[in-house]
């Protein structure tokens, strides 16, 4: 059958063409199939998955990694319910995705349509901004809007409905909506925060997670070397316990001056309050959104001493061009600080036939420092924190501020199709692996390869840790998993899998791995060991 052209379907998708959409993570479902039909026609391609989250999770990746819109399409109802839970990881990340999801048609709004519910609403909290669209014309507007919010300020998740008879319907051409206004770079003025930063003898700078991808990065290395102050990027829901920061808590706690340029004063930060803060340190804030602003002096009150409204990136150049400062004593220790890992993990070894999960992790390093453009990926839980203090990369990806877990392997296939010559190794443990496993087919279907490292240690072990220290070994229950062939299930799938339980034999299985064409599952039975805390 013939297309029908000029479809609000068709208007939808090349709004998102002519925004550079490559792709749209989705899973097929009723209320959709007009916009897959568009799809078709315009190229863009569709990268079909296993589950409703999981398409809303490489959005997410694949957004943190390129710096553009990740796009999820979903169908209406349940489809949309899968959805939306993987929102609040996006959400944390402060990571522009776009989730479309199909709707039941507005001629049957309120007569008991098919799959028919507030999805918009459920949606709102998780978003920066949720609505459905009225009419095929609306859509390629509505669609230039989302992606447009998706990208301002504070970047984060955007959730817009596609009301079924509105994506069938003849659209008009019209012109996509005005993009929202973002402060310009000239309006903010970086001569004060200078020099009260100068004029501290112990100053950080922290920045969050929409400074964690890999320009971001390197804008924060290159602020840091113009002003000799450190610039630290904080992601994890472990906050200032980070290992990945190794004994930074013990330099912020030094710290008389700190400037929140783009991070959130909440509980990674401890709120501000001693003894994660020095009693009497200073903070300065510069943040897109006021109410945050306001939080913050909420919770430090009179210590709060300079604000600003502004854009993060735009201020971070323009602080950066100032006259470079010398580097300082206080900058090199922070960076020994951060650095620091305990050299206990230097000869530490699991029992027999078990892995420690730094004998498990550490020489996988070598893989990711053989090309420019590796990505690491990491889950929550203890491996995943193990995972985050030993391995570096980068693009790095990891579960983010909101502490979820199950996210690590469609973030792995996303990051292999933004960068398809890069390794992609990806940690996480047991239990993670449990949430998303169907998607190997997803990546053998794609032809998408990536290496994952599963730590076995057949226990849901964050929450066994939390029993044995509060409530004791006795009362430990429902947490126990069993010692599960994860690499089967993987060959199942028509990946490559295979099981490790001798640290010689870890990187040989690596590099096999690696190379194989499809993605690949190594199951490394590991002590349950709690999550490292790094300290001197």
């Amino acid at each position: 059958m013939t297309p029908s052209k000029g479809r609000g379907a068709d208007a939808l998708v090349q709004v998102l063409k002519d925004a550079g959409v490559e792709r749209i993570f989705t899973l097929s479902g009723n209320h959709v199939m007009p916009v897959f039909d568009a799809a078709f026609d315009a190229g863009i391609e569709l990268v079909h998955v296993r589950h409703e989250a999981a398409a809303v999770h490489m959005a997410d990746a694949w957004a943190r990694i390129t710096g553009r819109p990740g796009v999820a399409l979903v169908t209406g109802g349940p489809g949309h319910a899968n959805a939306v839970g993987a929102l609040y990881t996006a959400a944390m990340a402060e990571s522009p995705v776009v989730l479309l999801s199909g709707h039941a048609p507005l001629a049957q709004l309120g007569r008991g349509a098919f799959q028919e519910m507030l999805q918009a609403e459920v949606a709102a909290p998780l978003t920066k901004a949720a609505w459905t669209a009225q009419s095929a014309d609306a859509l390629p507007r509505d669609a230039a809007h989302a992606i447009a919010i998706a990208q301002a300020g504070r970047p984060g998740p955007v959730h817009l409905s596609l009301p079924q008879d509105a994506l069938e319907q003849k659209a008009s051409t019209q012109a996509p909506f005005p993009r929202p206004e973002v402060p310009p770079a000239d309006a903010f003025d970086p001569s004060a925060l200078q020099a009260w930063l100068a004029q501290a003898r112990r100053p950080l700078i922290l920045c969050g997670p929409a400074c964690m991808t890999r320009d971001g990065r390197a804008a924060m290395r290159a602020l840091e070397e113009a002003l000799g102050v450190p610039v630290v990027g904080m992601e994890s829901p472990r906050g200032i316990a980070d290992p990945s920061l190794g004994a930074f808590a013990e330099m912020l706690a030094q710290a008389d001056a700190v400037l929140l340029l783009g991070k959130r004063l909440d509980f990674t930060l401890r709120f501000g309050a001693a003894p994660a803060f020095a009693p009497d340190s200073q903070v300065a804030q510069v943040d897109p959104e006021p109410q945050e602003i306001e939080r913050t002096q909420v919770a430090v009150g009179a210590r709060c001493v300079l604000t600003a409204v502004a854009d993060t990136r735009s201020a971070m150049a323009a602080l950066a061009r100032c006259a470079r400062a010398p580097s300082s004593a206080w900058l090199e220790e922070v960076r020994s600080a951060v650095r620091y890992r305990p050299p206990a993990w230097d000869s530490a070894h699991g029992e027999a036939g078990r892995l420690h999960p730094v004998q498990a992790l550490r020489p996988l390093q070598q893989l990711l420092d053989a090309h420019p453009g590796s990505v690491f990926v990491s889950d929550g839980g203890e491996f995943g924190q193990w995972a985050q203090a030993c391995l570096e990369a980068p693009h790095r990806v990891i579960n983010g501020v909101a502490g979820s877990i199950g996210a690590a392997l469609p973030f792995a296939i996303a990051a292999r199709f933004a960068c398809p010559g890069a390794p992609v190794i990806a940690a996480m443990g047991d239990g993670t692996f449990g949430f998303h496993c169907a998607e190997i087919d997803t990546a053998v279907r794609h032809g998408v390869p990536f290496l994952a490292v599963v730590g076995n240690d057949a226990r849901w072990n964050a929450e066994y840790q939390i029993q044995l220290r509060d409530y004791g070994r006795a009362r430990a229950i429902g947490c126990e998993l069993l010692p599960t062939r994860y690499e089967l299930v993987a060959q199942a799938f028509g990946g490559h899998g295979e099981r490790v339980t001798d640290a010689g034999a870890l990187l040989p299985a690596a590099r096999r791995a690696l190379e194989a064409p499809v993605p690949s599952v190594l199951n490394v039975m590991i002590e349950g060991l709690a999550a490292p805390n790094v300290r001197r």
